[in-house]
């Protein structure tokens, strides 16, 4: 049976579309000529500015990675570090993102904290971390985190919701009898970028763009047209 939309339903999504306002906010200022020579600095500081200006999830952001037939595929997860190695994240080797990283390890990260109309946009080569490392992430968090992680499957097709629920709630219960389990496939990747750049939104459309590009051992800072 076909679905048919009336055609107010098309009239309220324009409506409301052309409604919202951009940065309804006063945005903070940004001189690139006072940047820090890297970009990890920056990054830091920008994500704790945004935790204090009320940007909910600032640590959430979208990575997007190629499948096997070259086509882009994007999902929001959450930030666990960024250091000198680069940006962490984790997930199961053998998700989707896990298997196309496996196949071309290369992604892109991207962060939007619109309460002060920045973004940071980084590419680069994706590495994973060793067994270690995916233990101490996995069990530095929280016991739904683990209950998740033990569940497993993540992409795979669900027959049945209930199937999940049931798997769930025994995860759930293995997770609190066993807090130090271990999640054989659970995976933290590095991204170690190439480019980032920090876009400062701009009021009258004369946004800030400012990217870092590596060279060598160094990075070259460079304005680029909004």
């Amino acid at each position: 049976m076909t679905h048919q939309h009336e055609p107010h339903d098309a009239d309220a999504f324009h409506e409301v579309l052309r409604s919202l306002p951009v940065w309804d906010t006063e945005l903070p200022a940004f001189a690139p000529d006072t940047a820090p020579g890297e970009p990890l600095p920056l990054f830091r500081r920008w994500f704790v500015e945004a935790a204090a200006a009320g940007q909910p999830e600032p640590h959430t952001m979208s990575l997007a990675t190629v499948d096997e037939d070259g086509r882009p595929d994007v999902r929001t997860l959450m930030l666990h570090d960024a250091d000198e190695r680069g940006w962490h994240f984790a997930s199961h080797a053998t998700s989707a993102k896990g298997r196309q990283l496996a196949a071309r390890p290369e992604a892109a990260l991207g962060f939007y904290w619109p309460a002060q109309g920045r973004q940071i946009r980084l590419r680069g080569r994706v590495v994973p971390g060793t067994p270690k490392e995916a233990y101490d992430d996995l069990h530095a968090r929280s016991t739904g985190a683990l209950a998740a992680a033990l569940v497993g499957r993540q992409s795979e097709v669900l027959a049945d919701y209930g199937d999940l629920v049931r798997a769930s709630e025994a995860a759930w219960e293995r997770a609190a009898a066993e807090p130090d389990a271990a999640a054989g496939t659970w995976t933290v990747y590095v991204l170690d970028p190439a480019e980032v750049e920090f876009f400062q939104g701009d009021a009258r459309r004369r946004h800030v763009r400012l990217r870092y590009r590596r060279e060598g051992d160094g990075w070259v800072r460079e304005l680029l047209w909004p």
